[in-house]
């Protein structure tokens, strides 16, 4: 199965306010893994960056007066999502809004929300009343955070691409099939364990003998005590 890891950086919170995308980062997970195609595009948002915003993500007017607006950019990037991949993102609601905003500007449809998978909301699920940020969730499953000192879409992207794996129960073997696996366990330590014979473990005759003398002592006219040699009844 083919899925979508992405996230964006804006120039805010909401579209219906002006606000537009500056940064888009994807990465392409087949069967859960990635398979080391990305997509990741600065984009021109035709608008001041408000310094609250570059505080978050570090992107300034400056940086992004050359790059391609999303009128330039969005066939290609509407080209590697594809056409039924699911897409993830991490609150998935504000990404969508972001760019379900900018394809209407461009004459082009929204993206259904039925392709999205919201992490955040798998979290929330797996582990309710708990941190469920990104960072949080990388700190809970033990992922590498120290390149991360502002948020950056495709950095993100590939961070939640860990967490995503670990939501969804983490690397199984079975996931690598393909390719040369030779040499794949050579590290492995194989432990040599002695043989133990198993224990004989049915009671003798007279275990048995001990346990009837002491139900009949304890139990009266246990059906169980009555006489094997009995012939059972006609049915």
């Amino acid at each position: 199965m083919r899925e979508i890891i992405f996230d964006t950086e804006t120039t805010g919170m909401d579209p219906a306010e002006g606000d537009r995308l500056v940064e888009i980062g994807c990465i392409e997970v087949l069967n859960q893994l990635p398979t080391g195609r990305t997509y990741h595009q600065y984009v021109n948002p035709e608008r001041d960056i408000p310094a609250g915003a570059i505080a978050v993500h570090g992107i300034t007017n400056e940086f992004v007066a050359d790059k391609p607006t999303f009128s330039q950019i969005f066939d290609e990037f509407l080209e590697f999502i594809g056409t039924d991949s699911k897409l993830v993102a991490h609150n998935a609601e504000f990404d969508m809004k972001f760019l379900n905003a900018e394809l209407k500007m461009v004459g082009f449809p929204s993206i259904d929300r039925k392709r999205v998978i919201d992490s955040l909301k798998i979290a929330r699920r797996k582990f309710p009343g708990a941190p469920a940020s990104l960072d949080a969730l990388c700190r809970r499953f033990d992922i590498d955070l120290s390149s991360r000192e502002l948020h950056g879409a495709l950095l993100d992207a590939q961070l939640l691409a860990d967490v995503y794996l670990e939501l969804r129960g983490g690397r199984q073997p079975g996931l690598a099939l393909a390719g040369d696996r030779s040499g794949e366990f050579d590290d492995y330590v194989r432990i040599e364990r002695p043989y133990r014979a198993p224990r004989p473990h049915a009671a003798s005759p007279e275990d048995l003998a001990r346990h009837r003398a002491f139900l009949e002592t304890k139990v009266k006219k246990a059906l169980w005590l009555a006489d094997e040699t009995a012939e059972p009844e006609p049915a």
